[in-house]
């Protein structure tokens, strides 16, 4: 599990692809100093495990199913990604609970900003928008923002991030029609499922 706050940007360092999969190197001596091989690490907000690493960084594997549907296969080396480490029980949940499965992949449709805040206009897979309401949580590439306003007719989830979140992350470097890998929160599919049982119960 995971928080949606960012504790690292890294850089991908190489793209190893494979028939079936594809193995990401990635750099960050912070995040590179706190694991070891088997622990998971969202990267872009997908949960990843760590095969192999060094003081310099890690890799990590990652089968095509993932690499269709998320962000991910549009990565490149250079790429900054968003880094978190799994929770541990004694941490603070300081963003919301974020598994890293990711539901769907989202698009930069707007950014405007001011000099205390950067608005980001979202354009979300139709299907998620019922797990989406104002003022609740939704990650964003791994990133745990509140939602500002929601455009129903059009599919459009706002966000507004302020300089500690641009400086933090790698949402500072995002432009008009970039993929982003977006989680609904899953309390929201939790209440959906036991209201449908209930009703086929009936």
């Amino acid at each position: 599990m995971f928080t949606g706050l960012i504790q690292a940007v890294g850089e991908v360092a190489s793209i190893d692809r494979a028939e079936s999969s594809a193995r990401l190197t990635i750099k960050s001596a912070d995040i590179a100093a706190q694991i070891a091989q088997g622990d998971s690490v969202s990267v872009n907000g997908v949960c990843l495990t760590v095969v192999a690493f060094d003081n310099s960084g890690f890799s990590v594997d990652v089968m095509v199913q993932t690499l269709n549907l998320t962000s991910t296969g549009a990565l490149s080396v250079g790429s900054p990604v968003n880094l978190e480490l799994a929770t541990r029980t004694a941490d603070r949940l300081g963003g919301h609970i974020v598994q890293g499965h990711v539901d769907g992949v989202a698009k930069v449709a707007a950014i405007s900003a001011d000099s205390q805040w950067t608005r980001m206009d979202i354009s979300v897979p139709g299907h998620l928008m019922k797990y989406v309401v104002a003022q609740g949580s939704i990650c964003i590439e791994g990133v745990s923002l509140t939602v500002g306003e929601l455009n129903d007719a059009q599919d459009l989830v706002s966000v507004w991030l302020i300089p500690e979140t641009l400086a933090k992350t790698n949402l500072s470097k995002k432009v008009i029609g970039d993929l982003l890998n977006v989680e609904v929160d899953v309390l929201a599919k939790y209440v959906e499922r036991l209201i449908a049982r209930g009703q086929d119960r009936k």
